[in-house]
């Protein structure tokens, strides 16, 4: 498993929807932001200048909710190594009190920027993940 990767999020008038609380859809943008932050904070940025990533695939399970002026820490680690030009992705989003609201597992797959193919992820790049914070 690799390092894992925390960031904070509030949940703004914006992200609230007609039942009172985050919309479904402000989750999965959280699970791809701090994805982001992970992959430029970690990797090399000859590897963030030569790849990008995108979703293959999200499973999600929601457990529970915030309203607007609330908060969550997300943490985010890859639970296995990658198989080919993919890896999964699991997100984790707790409130104050230590409590999973919302976890997501993705499927991520990674592109070259010149040619818009896919392409295996070598050791080098998938290192970055695995190196302690």
């Amino acid at each position: 498993m690799s390092a894992r990767f925390t960031r904070r999020f509030d949940a703004r008038p914006e992200h609230i929807d007609e039942l009172g609380h985050v919309n479904n859809v402000v989750w999965l943008g959280w699970a791809q932001d701090i994805a982001t932050s992970h992959w430029q904070a970690r990797a090399d940025p000859a590897h963030v200048e030569a790849y990008f990533w995108v979703v293959t695939r999200h499973e999600v399970d929601y457990r529970g909710n915030i309203g607007a002026g609330e908060s969550v820490t997300a943490e985010t680690w890859i639970p296995d190594a990658p198989r080919g030009a993919r890896f999964d992705r699991c997100v984790s989003f707790t409130d104050d009190a230590g409590k999973v609201l919302v976890s997501v597992r993705s499927t991520w797959a990674m592109l070259e920027k010149a040619s818009g193919r896919l392409v295996r992820i070598r050791p080098e790049v998938a290192g970055a993940f695995y190196a302690e914070n």
